[in-house]
């Protein structure tokens, strides 16, 4: 945080600088936003590398578009558009080379990084696809409540602490453990009403995508 004082002050205050031009201020809307973009991108795309990549290519565009930004109040909101934005034309893009390339074997969500080891004490629904079990969780946490989506993304697709989700998300620590518990009871009643089993992902800071040792 810089001398403005809170989190939003900061912001606009860095938002202002950077329509202006200002590299550095934009620079640090970058370090206060990057998780936040990282989870919105990946509760979309569901795979981490190209996840990393249209993460870049969103602040790439934020900063060549940052002149259009007419309410620096507003840049997060602004910022999370052209993720969305980005996600589409990722998106279209990848349903192109499938029509272009006939027999290309689709990627797999969410696949894990070679470089990890095998979580040697698989939890209660490592029986099942981790594929699928991916999949209920994106969609789980997809179907919750914008600030509970928000910040359990945060926590357990981008990997963030709970400074830098208060930072990003503008929230004290009341508030944000407040949305945590609710937001992790009401996952594990949508799961639980979908499978018959209440897994609760784990924040692993190893990776940045969901620890599937989950907890019972």
């Amino acid at each position: 945080m810089n001398e403005q004082g809170s989190p939003a002050q900061s912001n606009n205050a860095d938002a202002v600088r950077a329509i202006a031009g200002d590299r550095a201020a934009f620079v640090r809307l970058v370090n206060r936003t990057a998780r936040l973009v990282l989870a919105t991108i990946l509760l979309d795309v569901r795979d981490p590398h190209l996840a990393d990549d249209l993460t870049q290519e969103t602040f790439l565009k934020a900063w060549r578009a940052i002149g259009t930004l007419n309410d620096p109040s507003r840049f997060n909101a602004w910022l999370i558009g052209i993720a969305k934005t980005t996600c589409v034309d990722a998106h279209r893009n990848a349903h192109r080379k499938k029509r272009s390339v006939p027999g290309l074997p689709p990627i797999r969500p969410l696949q894990r990084v070679e470089s990890e080891p095998e979580d040697p004490a698989p939890g209660p629904l490592e029986q099942l696809s981790q594929t699928d079990q991916r999949e209920r969780l994106i969609e789980a946490l997809k179907s919750l409540p914008d600030g509970q989506r928000d910040v359990l993304s945060m926590r357990y697709l981008a990997g963030a602490d709970y400074e830098t989700i208060a930072m990003q998300l503008n929230l004290t620590d009341g508030a944000l453990r407040g949305l945590l518990h609710r937001g992790l009871a009401e996952l594990r009643e949508r799961l639980n009403r979908n499978t018959g089993e209440a897994p609760v992902p784990r924040r692993d800071p190893r990776r940045t995508m969901f620890n599937l040792n989950l907890e019972p």
